[in-house]
Formats: structure tokens, C-alpha cells, sequence
């Protein structure tokens, strides 16, 4: 290590550059470079020199080779070499294109020279093959016309063997229309008519060869079977089954036959048409009868074993109408076999003058099995003063239970429970049976008026009309706003009873949407029975509201929640407009109309009798006052004492009115069901909340008169406040005060008095909780003021006798100057410390009634106030 050092200094004398140092480690460098990029190469690829590739330009580049040429993109992607050289190098490719293409040229001109030699006698070549391409042609074309005729001839075989297929089985449709008209007129035990009166072509399907024997085109006889006549009464309804059956498959086999546009269709339409009035003959008879049989309106009664057939029966025939989709007659049916003969004889014109004999109901039949889930219901009953007599949910089965009328003393309620109970009786298994059988059909299809359904269509239509034909003078009658209440809700109970009892929902949105349901609701004179209400009930409040709009005429203690029989008489009239005697549902909008008229109503009422005062309270200056301590001759216009404690009266009466009026009508709008909820947006609540405002505008104005009065019934307490420094000079005792003034607990005794606090009971004692506090504040405030307006008074009345004595100190020597000082000293203490006791009781007489000291800036000045000197200190509220 020293001799390196040694020979690097002695190389620096030589070589003061170190050039060979500096070449020896350049040579260092190059040497290791190699190494460490192939190190480098093979451990860590990241750590090699992300440099760019020069690529020279070629036939390959694929900006050169784009079919549009884009100097951006190659500029850009020549980023890294400058323009100049950019330049040269697009030369030096130029170049080399001239001499390949020079090179092409030179390689290939040889050949291209050669082309026209090497062509010589092709024309002849080419001569010699075109000479048999045209008999070619012609043999094709020939070959091609023969091909295509015998295309032609098997297509047109094909056709019409397709042609004769179509028609076979046309043919074989036809024969089984045929056989299906036979075979159904065999069921049904129709003769077959003269040959005169059949169209030919009936008689090719099928002929008569001996009475009830048939034969078809093959000659095969066509019997009936032996179940097909039936042979007992419990088995033609299943024979009549079979035969809708055999018809829906007709009339299945007909459509279409009628879509091929056949005339055979036509010309047996008339055995088709006897086919369909005969099976619907049938089926009406024995429909009929199986009514007549479970209604009981036949002969005899039934034993359960035949109910049971019968019912049987009634099923398979709903199922042969629903599948005819006869719904329609059916109903009919029903209409004519049960319901109408029952409400001729039940409906007349003296039903409600005639005693009615209840209907035995019969043994209640076994319930059915239901086919199909339905969801469950829960009967709509807005509204009705009619109890019933049993609840449908504490039975054991709630289908089988029947919300019947109250009949105490109502012959329409009578009137409707026998009917009730004959529908509940007679007609609600079979709506049931209906339902259950029409399910499939309403569900399978999406066109309205699909299926049975009696009660809209049979029951309902039935009753209502007959009752607005033959009671309708007598139950629509509004003369009697009680009676025809008492009537308007019997007829909605029995309305909700049959939405109880029918079957399904859509039953009772198809029965609300009948015709007729539209006209019994117009038939009530609902805008008639509210003028009456309407006069009956304003009548009677405008009666009392117009005795005495002076003077209030007060009610007992204790017989209301007001406190004035017009207040009172308010809110009986609001409270009639919904309660069960007067109120209709469907006349809602009118009752809210009425109830926010008659608050308004009683707004201007309360506008009127409000008590006036003479002027408003001024904080008129002290000085401008008499300096005697007796209230009568202050010069402010206050009103007699008795005069101020009636306002005041007046004034808590309306107050406490007001808020009970605003409690109860808005706990009155959240109990009923019919009234909607105060807490609910909705443009009627707006305009109930606008109205109530406009009370408590009132209230607030009665609120400030009564401050207003309070505060100057204290002011005529405070006055004495003023005396309080010649009577303690004229004092012969000069010790020093320890109780307040006798005038103090006087001040505030009116608010005390107002709210009843320590006394007698008074009408503002229920406005404690909501304007004691409020009230006693604003008048405490205001008394303070007026405290301190004496003090300062009293203080610049002070200082004139300070200076007027001080100039006559002067005149008058030295006898007796000092002992007229120190009393006069001693008479401010006295008078100061009276003062602070005096504001400390007033303080907490005030903090008594709920005022917060802190809050009420002016007792915090007149605390300050008295405790500074009264002459002599400078008070900071000058």
C-alpha cells in the first residue's frame, strides 16, 4: 500500500493530469462492463437499460406498409431521432428502393420481352376448343328442360295427393261432426224428422234406416249404449255431463271445420242449434228442480241423504253451465226459481207495516271441501249503529256466521234480517259452490263478466230494486233527519252483511259496480238531510250566540270544560257534526266544511266580545306624577279597580276557552276515524291548523291586555316607593330598617290573584302551566322599569335638596351645621339600606311565581342601582 503510494506520487510529479490513472480505470471499466450487464442480465432483467431500439427502416414497417400513410404516428414513433437524420435516413431508404426496383426490372425484362414470342399460335389452340363447346351447350339445355318437366309432373303428383289427403281428412272431420250430431241427438232422445225436412247433405252423413236406429256412410248401424239413456233421477245429471261434454267436443270439431269455409257446417247448423236448445231445456229443468228441491219451496222437506244427492246434482250441472259458459242462465235460473218469488212475498208496499214472521233456518248443511285458496277476508264496515247480534270471529267457523241487524223496534231492520238469514239459508252454499266451480274458468281468462256470480248478478239486483220500487217513498223519505238516518244506516249494515256473506271479493267489487248499486246510493237525499242538520245545528248556535255579545254569560262550575255557554254551545255543535247521531260517511266533506265554518264563526264571535281597555300602557315619566302616596291622584286614565279585575275576568274566561277549544278539537280529530289525523299533511288539516291559528292570534292579543292591566295594577302598588325618603326624615327613630316596606308583597299580589295563587278559585287557574311564568316575567320586567324610573327621580330630587341646603349653610353660622350633616347622612343610610331590602323581597316574590333574576336585565340594573350611594355615588344608568 505505501509502495502504490509512493509510485502515485511519483507519477504526480510526472503526470501532474494523472492521465494514466485516468486511462487505466477507463480501461478498468470497459473491461467489467461486459460482465456486469450479463450479470445483471442474467439475476435481475429490471435492472437493464430501458433504451431505445434503433430499427432501421424496411419494407416491414407498419407505417410504411399502412394503406394510408400517417405522418403523426410515424414521426412519433421516429421520436428519438432528430429531423436531419430523419432525413437522411428517408434518402438512404429512397436509394434502396431505386435499386431493387432496378434490380426487379433488370431480373424480370428477359421474361417480359419473351411473353409475345412464347404466345405465337395460341389463337388457333384456343379456336380448336371453342368449336364443340356450343353442342355441349345445347345437349345441357336439353337435358335441363327434361329434368325440369319431369320435376314439374312429380310436384304436381305430390300436390294432389296432398290435396286428396287435406280432403280425407276433411272428410273424415265431416263424419265426425256426423257421428257427434248423431250421437248427441241420441242422448238427448231427439227424433229424427221426415227426410223432406233434412238437407241432402245431412242425410249423406248419416241415415235413418228404422225409428232409433242409425247408419253412416260405411253402413255400420250407430246404437246408443245402454247408459246412454238415463235410467234414475240421480244420474241425469252426470248423463247431462257426459252430453256437455260430447258438445264442447261438436263445437270444438265445427270451428273448425268452419275455418276451411266447409257449407256442410252450415246446412246441419239447424241440428246443431236443436242439439244446444235441448240440452239447455234439460239442463234448466233439472237445474230447476234441484233448486226447488234445496230451497224447500217444493212439497214435503227433504231428508239429508237427498240434500246431499241434491247438492251433488247442483255441483255437476254449475260444472256442465261453466263449461257451456252459460253462467248467465244459471242465474237466471236462480232468479226466477228462488229469489224473485221470495222478494214478491217478502218486498210489498206494507212490509213495514205488517208483523214479520222470523224464517226457521233449516239444518245447516255440511261444509264443502275447498278446491281453490282464496285469500282471506275481512268485511268493510266504515261505519254502523247497528250492533250485531253474534261476531263472525268468535266462531269456531267464521264462513257460517252472518252479521244479522239489531231489530229492536225497526221493521226495515227486521225486513232486512229476513232477508239476511233467507240468503244466508237458501242462497250462500250455493254461491259457494258457484265460486268454487268458476274459479278456473276466471282464472284462465282475462275478460271481464267470466264465471258465476249470484250475488251481484241475482241477489242484490233483485233486493234493491224491489226496495226502491216498493219502499222506496217510505225508506228514502228525508223529511225525519232521525228517522232517515235510522234507515240510511240499516240499509249500509245490511249492504255490509251481503258483502259478508258473498263469496269472494271480486263478488263484492262486481256488486258495488252493478247499475242498480248506483242508483239505491243516488236514491238517498244526502245533501238534503245536511241542510236540515245544517239549519238545526246553526240555528241553535247562532241562538246563543246572539244573546248578550257584549257580556259573557258564564256556566256553572264544574258543568263543563268551558267556561261560557257559547263556547260550550261551539263545541256541541262541532261535536254533533260527527258523532253517531247526525253523522253519514258519505257526507264527510260537508261535516268538515261545517266544522271549520263554525270555528270561524267563533272566531268573529270572540272578536266581538273581546274587552276593550281605554289606552295602552306608556312609560310616562315619574315627574309628570303627583308626589302623593295615594293612587287616586295619579293623572294616568286607569279604570276603576272593579272595572279592571271584570277584564281581567273576561280575558281569563276567553283564554281558557280558547285552549280548550284547540286541546279538544285537535283530540278530537285524532280519536275519530272519520276526522283525519292532525298530524297528517293533507290539505284539510292545513285548513283546520289555519283556524286554530287564528284562535291562538286571539289568545295572544287577551294574553298581552292582561299583562298590560296586571302591570297597572302593580304600578298603583309601587307608588308608595316614592314617599319612602320624607317619611324616614320625619321619623323621631332613627335606627336602622330591617323588614321591607309594607308595600312590597303588594306589587305582584294582582298576578297572584289573576292565577289564583293562595286564594279564592278563579278562572285563571287554568293558565298556570301555560302563561304564569311568561306572564309574571313581562310584568316584573315592567315593574323594574318603572322602579327604576322612581329611583332616578328621586335621586335628581335628592340632589336639588343636597345643593339647596349647602347654600344654606352658608347664611346660617356655625350653630348646629354639623349635627343637621350627620343626621342627614345618617337618614340617606337608612333610606338606602330600606331600598335594598325593599328590591331584595320584590326579587324574591317574583322568583316565587317562576321568573329567572338572571334573565331580566332591569332587576339586574335596579340591583345595582340601590346598592350604590343614592346622592353621593354615581349611579351608571343616568
Amino acid at each position: 500500500m505505501a509502495s502504490q503510494t509512493r509510485q502515485s506520487v511519483s507519477g504526480g510529479r510526472h503526470d501532474p493530469f494523472q492521465l494514466e490513472r485516468l486511462a487505466e480505470e477507463l480501461a478498468a471499466r470497459e473491461f467489467s462492463s461486459p460482465s456486469v450487464g450479463r450479470t445483471s442480465g442474467t439475476k435481475d432483467p429490471s435492472l437493464q437499460a430501458d433504451l431505445p431500439l434503433y430499427v432501421p427502416l424496411s419494407h416491414h414497417n407498419e407505417f410504411l406498409a399502412a394503406e394510408t400513410f400517417n405522418t403523426e404516428n410515424f414521426l412519433l414513433s421516429r421520436s428519438y431521432t432528430s429531423l436531419p437524420e430523419l432525413r437522411t435516413e428517408l434518402r438512404e431508404y429512397l436509394s434502396s428502393l431505386k435499386e431493387e426496383l432496378v434490380l426487379l426490372i433488370n431480373d424480370d425484362y428477359e421474361d417480359f420481352i419473351s411473353l409475345s414470342t412464347d404466345l405465337r399460335g395460341e389463337g388457333a389452340r384456343m379456336a380448336r376448343l371453342k368449336a364443340p363447346l356450343n353442342g355441349f351447350r345445347d345437349q345441357i339445355q336439353a337435358s335441363r328442360s327434361i329434368l325440369q318437366n319431369i320435376q314439374d309432373a312429380v310436384q304436381a303428383k305430390l300436390d294432389a295427393r296432398s290435396k286428396l289427403r287435406d280432403e280425407k281428412a276433411l272428410l273424415h272431420h265431416l263424419l265426425k261432426i256426423s257421428e257427434s250430431v248423431t250421437r248427441l241427438e241420441s242422448l238427448l232422445l231427439i227424433s229424427k224428422p221426415n227426410h223432406a225436412d233434412i238437407p241432402p247433405s245431412h242425410l249423406s252423413g248419416a241415415t235413418e234406416i228404422s225409428a232409433g236406429k242409425y247408419v253412416n256412410r260405411s253402413g255400420h248401424e250407430l246404437l246408443p249404449s245402454d247408459d246412454d239413456f238415463p235410467r234414475t233421477r240421480g244420474s241425469r245429471a252426470k248423463h247431462l255431463s257426459r252430453v256437455a261434454t260430447e258438445y264442447s267436443q261438436l263445437l270444438y270439431l265445427v270451428s273448425k271445420a268452419r275455418a276451411e269455409k266447409c257449407t256442410y257446417v252450415e246446412e246441419i247448423q239447424w241440428s246443431i242449434d236443436r242439439i244446444r236448445d235441448t240440452l239447455t231445456s234439460d239442463l234448466d229443468h233439472l237445474f230447476s228442480s234441484i233448486l226447488t228441491g234445496l230451497t224447500g219451496s217444493g212439497e214435503g222437506k227433504t231428508s239429508e241423504l237427498e240434500r246431499a244427492k241434491l247438492i251433488a246434482d247442483l255441483t255437476e250441472c254449475l260444472h256442465v253451465y261453466d263449461t257451456l259458459h252459460l253462467w248467465r242462465s244459471a242465474e237466471d235460473i236462480i232468479k226466477r226459481t228462488v229469489v224473485a218469488p221470495y222478494v214478491r212475498k217478502t218486498i210489498h208496499p206494507d212490509t213495514l207495516a205488517a208483523p214479520t214472521s222470523p224464517i226457521v233456518p233449516h239444518t245447516p248443511l255440511p261444509s264443502l271441501a275447498p278446491t281453490c285458496t282464496l285469500p282471506p277476508r275481512t268485511p268493510y264496515t266504515p261505519y254502523t249503529a247497528f250492533f250485531t247480534k253474534q261476531n263472525p270471529f268468535d266462531s269456531k267457523d267464521a264462513a257460517s256466521s252472518t252479521p244479522y241487524l239489531d231489530e229492536s223496534n225497526d221493521p226495515l231492520s227486521k225486513l232486512f234480517s229476513q232477508i239476511l238469514r233467507f240468503v244466508d239459508r237458501d242462497l250462500r252454499r250455493i254461491m259457494q259452490i258457484a265460486e268454487q266451480v268458476s274459479v278456473r274458468s276466471i282464472e284462465t281468462t282475462t275478460s271481464t263478466g267470466e264465471g258465476f256470480d249470484i250475488m251481484a248478478n241475482v241477489i242484490w239486483p233483485e233486493i234493491g230494486q224491489a226496495i226502491m220500487d216498493e219502499l222506496g217513498s217510505v225508506v228514502f223519505a228525508v223529511g225525519k233527519p232521525d228517522e232517515f238516518l235510522k234507515r240510511h244506516r240499516a240499509s249500509e249494515a245490511f249492504i255490509h252483511a251481503l258483502e259478508f256473506i258473498a263469496p269472494s271479493t271480486r263478488s263484492v267489487q262486481t256488486m258495488r259496480s252493478h247499475p242498480v248499486f248506483a242508483s239505491f246510493n243516488k236514491r238517498w237525499q244526502l245533501p238534503i238531510y245536511f241542510q236540515l242538520r245544517w239549519k238545526e245545528l246553526v240555528s241553535k248556535l247562532e241562538d246563543t250566540l246572539g244573546t248578550a255579545t257584549t257580556s259573557l254569560v258564564f256556566t256553572k262550575p264544574g258543568h263543563s270544560m268551558f267556561l261560557t255557554r257559547q263556547s260550550e254551545s261551539v263545541w256541541t255543535a262541532i261535536n254533533s257534526c260527527w258523532s253517531a247521531e247526525v253523522f253519514v260517511p258519505d257526507l264527510a266533506h260537508r261535516f268538515w266544511r261545517l266544522t271549520l265554518q263554525l270555528l270561524s264563526r267563533y272566531k268573529v264571535w270572540l272578536e266581538t266580545v273581546l274587552p276593550q281597555t281605554d289606552t295602552p300602557v306608556q312609560a310616562t315619566s315619574p315627574t309628570d306624577k303627583s308626589r302623593s302616596s295615594t293612587p287616586q291622584a295619579s293623572s294616568e286614565a286607569i279604570p276603576e279597580n272593579n272595572a279592571v279585575d271584570e277584564f281581567l275576568k273576561q280575558y281569563a274566561i276567553i283564554l281558557v276557552d280558547i285552549k280548550v277549544m284547540t286541546v279538544q278539537v285537535l283530540l278530537f280529530g285524532g280519536t275519530r276515524s272519520t276526522l283525519p289525523s292532525p298530524s297528517l299533511p293533507c290539505p284539510r288539516i292545513y285548513a283546520l291548523r289555519e283556524q286554530l291559528c287564528a284562535l291562538n292570534l286571539i289568545a295572544e292579543q287577551a294574553a298581552k291586555q292582561v299583562v298590560q292591566l296586571l302591570s297597572r295594577r302593580a304600578y298603583d302598588s309601587l307608588l308608595p316607593v316614592r314617599s319612602i325618603p320624607s317619611q324616614f326624615r320625619a321619623m323621631s327613630s332613627k335606627r336602622m330598617p330591617t323588614e321591607p316596606s309594607y308595600f312590597v308583597p303588594l306589587i305582584l299580589r294582582p298576578v297572584r290573584a289573576f292565577f289564583g295563587i293562595g286564594g279564592a278559585t278563579v278562572p285563571g287557574e287554568r293558565l298556570r302551566e301555560a302563561l304564569l311564568k311568561e306572564s309574571a316575567t313581562e310584568v316584573f320586567d315592567s315593574v323594574c322599569q318603572r322602579y327604576i324610573q322612581y329611583l332616578t327621580a328621586m335621586r335628581k330630587t335628592e340632589e336639588s335638596l343636597r345643593r339647596l341646603k349647602k347654600g344654606k349653610k352658608s347664611t346660617l353660622g356655625i350653630f348646629g351645621g354639623a349635627s343637621a350633616s350627620k343626621d342627614d347622612d345618617r337618614d340617606e343610610e337608612r333610606i338606602r339600606a330600606q331600598m335594598i331590602l325593599d328590591v331584595e323581597a320584590f326579587g324574591q316574590d317574583g322568583k316565587s311565581l317562576g321568573v329567572n333574576l338572571n334573565l331580566v336585565e332591569s332587576y339586574v340594573q335596579l340591583s345595582h342601582m340601590v346598592q350604590s350611594e343614592l346622592i353621593d355615588g354615581e349611579c351608571p344608568f343616568d
